[in-house]
């Protein structure tokens, strides 16, 4: 019986522990993006620094989900918070790479406008039920930040050609795989 009530209290502890990382990455993301803010400057070493940075930050994201699912702690908080964190997270980064003139407007509108649009549903139907991340949706975090990490880094500069950039293949990329998979969101939805 001590057992038992050990493994329970071990249990709920991780389970706080998925949520407590996820609640982290939320509180660390103006953090960094401050940093970035302040210190981004193309082309140069501290930049590094900066991508590191954003790189531990959203490695969180896979930290606190391996926790939960290892576990068997996926709670519907968590569920809810996970997305949320990765939108302050990656919608910061590209709304202060935009106000750096790094990446277009156009670029972080389409991108915060489907994510706070998908937010705003996914509070809507809460009642009835939590959306959790698709592998779609997944994939598409994965592509944003990949594009985020480039434009930080200081190979952003590299070009194809001088007309083609790598960057901007990622941004259009991820624009488009964003709007995909808010389609195949709401398609499931019906």
């Amino acid at each position: 019986m001590l057992g038992s009530s050990l493994a329970g209290i071990r249990l709920d502890w991780m389970s706080n522990l998925a949520n407590a990382i996820t609640v982290l990455r939320i509180l660390l993301a103006p953090v960094f993006l401050w940093f970035l803010y302040f210190f981004f400057t193309p082309a140069e070493i501290v930049n590094w620094f900066l991508l590191a940075a954003f790189v531990l930050v959203a490695a969180t994201d896979g930290i606190d989900g391996a926790i939960a699912r290892k576990t068997q702690t996926i709670s519907k908080l968590g569920k809810l918070l996970d997305p949320i964190a990765d939108k302050v997270l990656i919608g910061g980064a590209f709304f202060v790479l935009s106000l750096l003139d790094v990446i277009p407007w156009w670029v972080t509108v389409a991108i915060l406008v489907r994510e706070i649009g998908m937010t705003i549903y996914r509070l809507i139907v809460i009642k009835d039920r939590v959306i959790p991340a698709s592998s779609g949706g997944k994939f598409k975090t994965v592509l944003q930040c990949i594009a985020i990490g480039w434009f930080i880094s200081p190979l952003n500069v590299l070009t194809y050609n001088n007309t083609l950039t790598i960057g901007f293949g990622l941004l259009y990329l991820t624009v488009f795989i964003t709007w995909s998979t808010a389609l195949q969101y709401l398609k499931a939805a019906k």
